[in-house]
């Protein structure tokens, strides 16, 4: 067998603006395989400044990694364990590899057109920005919106939700909040009192991980539903989400498979969330369509009914082109159109 891997850098349409700052472009890494003239593609997706494995030696442990896939080690994914992106990669490229079509990884009715409910990502800026991204969405057909906030003061804020809210009723529009970690710990309380006037699903990380005491606080007093996304970034082994999930009892929690560990990782905290009566829902992290097209492949395997965040394939313009469209507030699979085979090839080659 033959391994390797190439970087590719993804670039916005348009900036993407969240607390963190804003996103102009993303790099990536698709790990190929080749093996008695099959082949096989995952997308390891590093997401510098926010995955647990953005180290240095990134390069040098896929290099690692592909020379253990080529020695035919069965315990590479344990190995690379504390790789989550890496692990991911893996997965995917040795599903792909394996399966008569490269490209079905996890058969399902979404692969015959069978779409995915998903949430209209709403980016941070200014508040004719934001407006002009609901009007679009919703025109579109969206019934759930997912907004970033935290960049803007916080009255402007809550004055374009009471809007949107006037508008919108609830059983008219889901709305979801992502903080990024933006309010301190002393303020978040009186914050959630606000915005839970409003009607809104649930509030993503409304203070920054790595302060378990003060977020479980939080979770046992809030009165909107709060979803622990970067909190789950760097814990490796089941223990460790366990007692996470033990000590914080949140509403729910976010799954980003290049983030938490791939299909391994995530199913790990599936397990650890329902044990515990704790909600979960699914989200890419700005991965290529390849990366997304898995998520929304494995994430068709389970019983969902919630909106998922795996709209964020149309961000770029350089994606591979794939099956995947957004329409009607929907994810699908369309059968009838083909993935980007010479591109992909050239990626591998």
């Amino acid at each position: 067998m033959k391994a390797a891997f190439r970087k590719y850098t993804l670039n916005f349409i348009r900036p993407g603006g969240t607390s963190r700052g804003v996103l102009t472009q993303k790099e990536t890494y698709f790990i190929c395989l080749e093996s008695g003239g099959r082949w096989g593609i995952g997308e390891a997706g590093l997401f510098r400044g926010l995955s647990a494995d953005d180290r240095p030696d990134y390069e040098s442990r896929l290099h690692a990694a592909c020379s253990a896939v080529e020695a035919g080690d069965e315990g590479v994914l344990e190995a690379f364990r504390e790789y989550p992106s890496i692990v991911f990669g893996l997965e995917q490229a040795l599903r792909s590899l394996e399966s008569p079509n490269p490209f079905v990884l996890f058969p399902s009715r979404f692969l015959e057109g069978d779409p995915i409910p998903i949430n209209g990502l709403i980016w941070m800026g200014d508040l004719p920005f934001m407006k002009e991204q609901i009007e679009e969405k919703i025109e579109a057909g969206f019934r759930c919106l997912k907004l970033k906030i935290g960049a803007l003061d916080f009255a402007s804020e809550l004055r374009l939700l009471r809007e949107v809210r006037k508008r919108f009723p609830p059983e008219v529009l889901e709305i979801r909040v992502d903080a990024n970690g933006a309010f301190s710990p002393g303020e978040a309380l009186e914050k959630l009192k606000t915005l839970s006037e409003l009607d809104l699903h649930s509030i993503e990380q409304p203070i920054r991980a790595g302060q378990p005491a003060e977020m479980a606080a939080l979770c046992a007093r809030t009165p909107l539903p709060i979803a622990l996304d970067e909190e789950l970034i760097g814990l490796f082994y089941p223990e460790e989400k366990q007692a996470l999930l033990e000590r914080i009892q949140p509403q729910y929690i976010i799954l980003k498979p290049s983030l938490v560990g791939g299909i391994t990782g995530s199913g790990e905290w599936i397990e650890a969330a329902e044990a515990r009566r704790i909600g979960w829902w699914v989200t890419s992290a700005l991965e290529s369509n390849i990366g997304l097209s898995a998520i929304a492949q494995w994430t068709a395997t389970l019983d969902v009914h919630m909106p998922q965040g795996l709209g964020t394939g149309s961000l770029f313009s350089n994606n591979l082109e794939s099956p995947l469209e957004v329409s009607g507030g929907k994810l699908w699979y369309r059968p009838e159109k083909r993935w980007g085979i010479s591109q992909i090839k050239e990626l591998c080659t």
